[in-house]
């Protein structure tokens, strides 16, 4: 571990960032390019399809980051780092070539390798600043996950322009396009920077795979499931959720999901500084906290509710007189009623008016017509009531993009501890705990969508980020109190 950071540390830092941002912009491609595909009906894919379409390059990058921590530490950054990005660009060239669901999937899986350069840049960056710097300049490199962000808010509009003319099968160049970046970025990368490797790399695998047994690196694992996998997955998912929940287009849902991926991956930064400040557990605690706050403010859907309301009964028996809009007659007795009215009328879910709460209606109406008999406590006006909540897209997104940015924070947290536990086997447990926030990503957009055709609301997503979010606070909290008792009994 180095004692002082050098100008050579701050060109690594520079290029590490600078090909992890490409490598994120090309691992999130299936968020806008399956949405538009599926949107488009070029192929018919059903939600479930479309959920592991999400999650195949995600799975790669998660496999894949172990072995690749391990050849980090073990060879150095420069060799794995640019042949990883150069590798990556064939299958995602052999994309613009799928005629079917096996062939796309397929090609995706291949790529996905581009997530696993992430355990490379982290190990390789480490290696080049002292314990003291870890927390920032390991937030520095996460900040390209805001790669995430370029490709929701450009590709949406370069699909646009290949497709235009109504030539569909112009979305084809797009795949060629990323194959062309990714090999560019490889031969920079390799020409620009300098190996180095840890002192891992005199270790046998059995000394190298130890820390494994350790409980601290699945904990870690678990709030980076959250923190990284879950941002991951709603990079890609929120795109159709915008789409499909408030029926904008591909464009403006682009940009607010990028919205959502920018702010998260430049914070990442100011969480790393945070970290290395006030210590990672304090930071934790107050992300896992706020990531149970605001699940629980998202998963409430969009949604009219109809109830029976209060109605109007007979006070005594007779015969129906007269029915008007507001009343009806029984003998000489005039019961009255409030009816529908034009406002009730007015499509609640329409943001042109931002309802923050939900919002109440009432109204009745007469069941009886004039000439029946009623008997005493008979029901002659029926009462409903209706609420609704907007759920308004603004709220929702700013909530979103929160969300996203405390997350950023959070993924900077958890790596803010493992250079301090493990100094000489960051590639490794870095790899560990990246493929654990690598498999939520993969795994979660499938179960968003098994959710979304079980219970039919988007909203369930969130249903499941609070519950997460609430397991990952227990743990933290639990194991606080345990270190809390062991002090008071020395």
């Amino acid at each position: 571990m180095m004692t002082k950071a050098t100008g050579k540390s701050h060109k690594m830092l520079f290029f590490n960032t600078l090909a992890f941002t490409v490598a994120f912009a090309a691992w999130m491609l299936n968020g806008v390019l399956v949405t538009f595909l599926a949107s488009n009906e070029v192929f018919d894919w059903t939600p479930v399809e479309i959920g592991w379409l999400f999650g195949i390059p995600v799975l790669t990058g998660a496999i894949m980051r172990f072995p690749a921590g391990i050849l980090t530490d073990k060879f150095g950054g420069k060799w794995v780092f640019g042949g990883m990005l150069i590798l990556s660009a064939i299958p995602m060239y052999m994309l613009s070539t799928a005629t079917s669901y096996f062939e796309y999937a397929l090609y995706s899986f291949g790529w996905g390798i581009t997530g696993a350069t992430f355990a490379v840049g982290i190990a390789f960056t480490s290696v080049w600043y002292p314990k003291k710097n870890q927390g920032t300049v390991l937030g520095i490199f996460g900040a390209g996950n805001a790669g995430a962000a370029a490709t929701s808010l450009l590709a949406p509009a370069i699909l646009l322009q290949l497709t235009a003319s109504d030539n569909i099968e112009g979305w084809r160049t797009l795949p060629i396009y990323y194959s062309f970046m990714l090999l560019a970025m490889g031969i920079i990368f390799l020409i620009f920077t300098e190996n180095k490797k840890t002192e891992a790399a005199n270790k046998t695998l059995s000394q190298m795979m130890r820390p494994l047994k350790d409980l601290q690196v699945w904990k870690f694992g678990l709030w980076y499931f959250l923190v990284f996998g879950c941002f991951v997955a709603f990079s890609q998912w929120l795109i159709p959720y915008f789409v499909n929940v408030y029926y904008l287009p591909l464009i403006t849902a682009g940009f607010l999901a990028a919205a959502f991926s920018f702010p998260s991956g430049v914070i990442r930064a100011f969480g790393g500084w945070l970290s290395d400040v006030y210590g990672g557990r304090k930071v934790m605690t107050w992300v896992l906290v706020t990531s149970v706050v605001i699940s629980a403010m998202l998963m409430v859907p969009k949604v009219d509710v109809f109830s029976p309301g209060k109605g109007v009964i007979a006070k005594l028996p007779g015969t129906v007189t007269a029915v008007t809009k507001n009343s009806v007659t029984v003998g000489k007795r005039v019961y009255q009623f409030s009816p529908k009215d034009k406002s009730d009328e007015i499509d609640s879910m329409s943001c042109e008016v931002i309802q923050v709460l939900p919002v109440k209606k009432t109204w009745q109406e007469a069941i009886v017509s004039v000439g029946d008999k009623v008997k005493k406590k008979q029901l002659l006006v029926k009462g409903t009531t209706k609420i609704s909540f907007q759920a308004n897209v603004w709220i929702f997104a700013i909530l979103a993009i929160i969300m996203g940015s405390v997350w950023g924070i959070g993924k900077a947290g958890v790596y803010k501890y493992i250079p301090e536990h493990y100094p000489d086997d960051v590639g490794m447990v870095g790899g560990v705990v990246g493929v654990l926030g690598g498999l939520g990503g993969f795994f979660t957009p499938i179960i968003f969508g098994y959710l979304l055709e079980y219970t039919g609301l988007w909203s369930s997503a969130w249903g499941f980020m609070l519950v997460l979010s609430f397991v990952g606070m227990w743990w933290l909290m639990h194991d606080s109190v345990k270190k809390a008792d062991k002090l008071e009994q020395l």
